[in-house]
């Protein structure tokens, strides 16, 4: 007697047990938590290629970015003599003064130049950046508060294409798309910063060029700002694609569904 009542206990101990197991499965089943959407295929894939794009822009910021051809200071070819000129160009960190051969110059051309011709080069590193001093070019002075204004926006674009390239490459990697709305400002401000650093730079230039007018000087922008120039339209651009690759929706199908129902 004794042993079935210890059995009864005992099975009525595992079917006690296998109810509130079932119960906190079926609890455990319904309480589903809450994840952030994951990244599709397609989407992942779009988000690479608009990477892939936004790096050449980077790339490119780069390499003029540390380039000292900014900007082209020229003399009259026959201003000296009629073997040498000289020219200047400089970029945010340093200048060079090179010394031309007439003879090599374009018979067309009446400034020395450009700077890709054979010839003796002296650079030296700006101290705006060390003790403070002014730079002195063909007896013109550089105006050293618009430079390291133009050098220092130069550096918040490259700061932010830095965080921005981070933000990509987490989303990337955890295949989530919250990070591309923090990667798209990061984008597009650093564009606008680096065209705003080119039309700093440039003032910088037109206030060197203002300082004495003993020594007739032609200049010219150089290679250097022309790929700033591009690189900051192509990280807006990239940034503006991860804005559209960030919504739930594609706002261009949208409109076309809409325009499609309407004339139907």
């Amino acid at each position: 007697m004794w042993s079935n009542l210890f059995l009864r206990q005992d099975e009525d101990g595992r079917v006690g047990t296998a109810a509130l197991g079932g119960v906190g499965i079926k609890s455990g089943r319904s309480g589903k938590l809450s994840r952030p959407p994951r990244m599709s295929d397609s989407q992942e894939g779009k988000i690479k290629l608009a990477f892939f794009v936004t790096l050449v822009g980077v790339t490119v910021m780069v390499l003029g970015m540390g380039t000292e051809f900014w900007v082209e200071l020229s003399q009259p070819k026959h201003f000296r003599n009629n073997q040498t000129c000289e020219m200047a160009h400089y970029g945010l960190w340093k200048s060079c003064i090179r010394t031309l051969w007439v003879s090599d110059i374009d018979p067309e051309r009446e400034s020395c130049g450009p700077a890709e011709l054979p010839g003796e080069s002296n650079c030296t590193f700006f101290k705006f950046y060390t003790s403070g001093e002014n730079a002195v070019i063909f007896k013109k002075t550089t105006e050293k508060s618009l430079h390291i204004a133009g050098a220092m926006l130069a550096l918040l674009s490259l700061f932010l294409m830095i965080m921005g390239s981070v933000c990509i490459t987490m989303s990337l990697s955890k295949s989530v798309p919250f990070f591309l709305k923090p990667a798209t400002i990061c984008f597009v401000f650093s564009g606008i910063l680096v065209l705003l650093s080119i039309i700093v730079f440039h003032q910088s230039v037109l206030a060197l060029l203002a300082s004495d007018h003993s020594i007739p000087l032609h200049h010219e922008l150089s290679w250097s700002v022309a790929c700033l120039g591009s690189a900051g339209a192509i990280l807006i651009f990239g940034g503006l694609m991860f804005l559209l690759l960030s919504l739930p929706y594609n706002p261009l199908e949208k409109c076309f569904r809409q325009q499609s129902s309407s004339d139907a």
